[in-house]
């Protein structure tokens, strides 16, 4: 499995989507690389393309980021008018090359592929049913058990089969469905994963979030709304709303953390609301001190935002290596520790003799932070004030973010001053969960569950 030694302190998003229907098949996989090079932040552990050749859907996949995966002689390789593509970071299903995405599934009335963001909490259940009646699965992930189910159940209407499969399953999806003729995308009916629609001159888009559709040459559209389906073929796009209300919950760490700076979800610059959470958290707990600077580079909007609004330098007092690899090995303390400091490093001459503020967008476990925090006191640094531009994480996930158990959440078991305590820093500080809301400056509900256990359906082990 591959560790990002860095972001082991981190929540990690399970995957980013994507899908294009073209009247251009010869830049199709092309579309697809550019597309999944944008979202690779939604998960670095494997990659695919399935594209429609005219004769089938075939398939690339394997371990590995999407350079090495979409190689040239791949990108090539492969050209059709329906195409869809998969980044993964696994939380259901292990980190193997079975489980990599897109699937693609076979049946009497031809083939069906499909890439999936999210988790389904009733996964375990339907695939018991699936097993029972004799089906066989390839993978451990819950994408297969909408695969089977979709060619098991589907009687000639695709669409009419993924409506009433969505009645079934439960939790968080955003799904990128094809077929020979349609590229189809479903939403969840709480919206809790992002997806969006564009348009190119020769077709159409869908993606995770809207800078992959930038990338993929194409102009935002829209977001999809909550549980509804969108069919695209040669006719041009059908919506299909749902009739169910389900309240809108968008998961709140797409802002946090997962999405990059210049998406807009559901009509939210991610970039605003990191600049306005800085601005929030300054106002919530102010210090005196000669420079702010980030963990970056999530961190960094909060941290301008914070600096801005009190009138305190902002400064790179951390420089992170982008070149260094992630490992294979299983990371213990000691790694842990080495890694961090190949990371990132200290300007020694920017922090010594001041007292500092560091912004950091989340703390999921503390050694990452702890770590950090002694690296700029041994570099000189008079005080080292810690600023969280997000609420304590207190809960677990179980919607498609791979999250630890509640034991090894730090802001569940700790409170703020044995935090402190733990971090060495001089003092710390968490933005409140109004401030969060209010830093998004929309009407919008979102997803707070980890932040506060309540969850917008159902769940197994909310004590975990």
């Amino acid at each position: 499995m591959y560790y990002e030694i860095l972001d082991d302190d981190k929540l990690h998003e399970e995957c980013g989507v994507v899908g294009l229907y073209t009247s251009r098949p010869d830049i199709a996989s092309q579309l697809i690389y550019f597309g999944l090079f944008a979202l690779q932040h939604r998960g670095q552990e494997s990659a695919g393309i399935a594209i429609n050749t005219g004769k089938k859907i075939e398939f690339h996949k394997d371990m590995g980021l999407v350079a090495d995966v979409l190689t040239p002689e791949v990108v090539d390789r492969y050209k059709g008018d329906i195409a869809i593509g998969h980044v993964r970071y696994s939380t259901t299903g292990e980190s193997e090359k079975q489980n990599a995405q897109p699937l693609v599934v076979r049946y009497k009335e031809g083939s069906i592929g499909l890439a999936h963001n999210g988790n389904l909490v009733n996964a375990g259940s339907l695939r018991n049913i699936l097993e029972d009646s004799g089906v066989i699965f390839q993978t451990s992930t819950d994408s297969e058990v909408v695969a089977n189910m979709l060619a098991r159940y589907n009687k000639g209407d695709i669409v009419s089969s993924i409506k009433n499969i969505t009645e079934i399953i439960k939790g968080a999806y955003a799904f990128v469905f094809m077929t020979e003729k349609e590229l189809i995308g479903v939403r969840d009916y709480f919206g809790l994963r992002p997806l969006c629609l564009g348009k190119r001159d020769d077709g159409y888009l869908l993606a995770s979030e809207s800078c992959a559709i930038s990338a993929m040459g194409g102009e935002f559209i829209r977001d999809i709304e909550p549980g509804e389906i969108v069919v695209i073929n040669g006719e041009g796009v059908k919506s299909i709303k749902s009739d169910r209300y389900a309240q809108k919950k968008l998961c709140i760490f797409e802002h946090i953390y997962f999405a990059r700076p210049d998406s807009n979800l559901d009509g939210v610059n991610v970039y605003e609301t990191r600049y306005n959470s800085g601005r929030i958290l300054a106002q919530e707990a102010p210090v005196k001190a000669d420079l702010v600077f980030s963990v970056p580079d999530s961190g960094t909007p909060a941290a301008i935002g914070y600096a801005e609004e009190l009138k305190i330098p902002f400064g790179l007092g951390l420089i992170k290596n982008r070149y260094a690899k992630r490992t294979f090995i299983e990371p213990n303390q000691v790694l842990r520790e080495q890694g961090v400091k190949t990371k990132l490093s200290v300007l020694k001459e920017i922090v010594k003799d001041k007292t500092v503020v560091l912004i950091d967008d989340s703390i999921v476990r503390g050694t990452t932070t702890k770590q950090i925090v002694s690296m700029v006191k041994e570099a000189g640094a008079r005080e080292v004030h810690v600023r969280i531009a997000s609420p304590p994480v207190t809960h677990s996930c179980f919607f498609g973010i791979n999250t630890p158990d509640r034991n090894k959440l730090i802001g569940a078991n700790k409170t703020i001053e044995e935090i402190k305590e733990f971090i060495n820093a001089d003092s710390i500080h968490y933005l409140s969960i109004e401030g969060l809301v209010k830093s998004t400056s929309s009407d919008n509900s979102y997803c707070l569950a980890c932040l506060n256990g309540d969850y917008p359906m159902e769940v197994p082990n909310k004590n975990m």
